[in-house]
């Protein structure tokens, strides 16, 4: 595609606690962009959205910033009512995805396999996680990415303290069963699933420092799967992002069990682009490098509810 007569605005960064995350790939995805012959108009919205997305005037938007407002669906949203095509998915995808105990439980619906759960608001609940899932537990908050405010947890003196903090966080605090891993993610990238990577963090999971700082974390291209296991992981990394009316791209995260049995744990619909960023990191395993992701992700922009 000849991209001379397009404007395109790149939107990242914002006041969230993924804004830091965000304004790291942005440097890539612009480098890509410039390599395929686009100009990106960088707005950082931190400084506001509305004023400069209309001074821009663009012709369509990659959508960069990850956790609110650009994951949850009310970037979306504002763009589908200017009529601006964009990238990633729409506005009811997106808010679904963002909701992590809802994710699951359309999951659970279809019959796919996820781990067991519990959603509180309070630390008086804490109990009941105790009691249905038992005390080796993983606590995040219900509207987070990156690992912000999640926790392993050993026991319920420790379960109360991650609840506090995660509640500081978000309102609702999802509790699922501590599980055993390895951890493995799936990028999704225009109904094609991309290699599986199995992810090794020297610490006890994959936390924020180990995703985004640390140099000591393993990432494995090919995941050290079965081929059986890896074909499974690419089907079901398909099936749980069309299960959400997911689009264009995005990234399923996967956790193994104590039977060796691969879990769905969260989709991604804005996953990052930074220098640890795992989707690149596939593409580039697939044959596919950077520029050639980002046009594939500008495509397929579109105006989508």
């Amino acid at each position: 595609m000849n991209w001379a007569d397009e404007r395109v605005a790149l939107l990242f960064g914002g006041l969230g606690s993924e804004a830091d995350v965000s304004r790291d790939g942005k440097q890539n995805v612009a480098q890509a962009m410039r390599e395929i012959g686009i100009e990106p108009i960088e707005i950082d919205i931190k400084d506001g959205l509305l004023e400069p997305l209309m001074a821009a005037n663009p012709t369509r938007v990659f959508n960069l910033v990850h956790g609110r407002p650009g994951e949850d669906g009310v970037l979306q949203g504002l763009l589908c009512a200017l009529g601006i095509p964009f990238t990633g998915s729409g506005v009811g995808a997106s808010a679904l995805a963002f909701d992590k105990p809802r994710t699951k439980q359309v999951w659970e619906s279809l019959g796919l396999p996820t781990a067991p759960m519990v959603v509180v608001n309070d630390l008086e609940q804490a109990d009941i996680c105790v009691k249905r899932l038992g005390p080796e537990l993983f606590v995040k908050p219900a509207h987070e990415g990156s690992s912000v405010g999640a926790h392993a947890v050993h026991g319920a003196n420790q379960l109360k303290v991650a609840i506090e903090d995660a509640l500081k966080h978000d309102t609702r605090v999802l509790v699922e069963p501590l599980l055993p891993g390895p951890e493995f993610t799936v990028g999704v990238v225009r109904g094609l699933a991309l290699p599986v990577i199995g992810i090794r963090p020297s610490s006890e999971f994959y936390d924020y420092k180990a995703k985004y700082q640390s140099n000591e974390t393993e990432y494995h291209i090919p995941s050290g799967l079965s081929s059986e296991l890896e074909a499974e992981a690419q089907q079901l990394a398909l099936e749980a992002s069309e299960a959400l009316g997911c689009r264009t791209w995005g990234r399923v995260d996967f956790m193994m069990d104590e039977t060796g049995h691969l879990l769905l744990v969260e989709c991604n619909t804005v996953p990052g682009m930074g220098s640890h960023s795992l989707v690149p990191k596939a593409a580039r395993a697939s044959g596919m490098d950077l520029p050639m992701l980002i046009e594939q992700i500008l495509l397929d922009a579109e105006v989508s509810p």
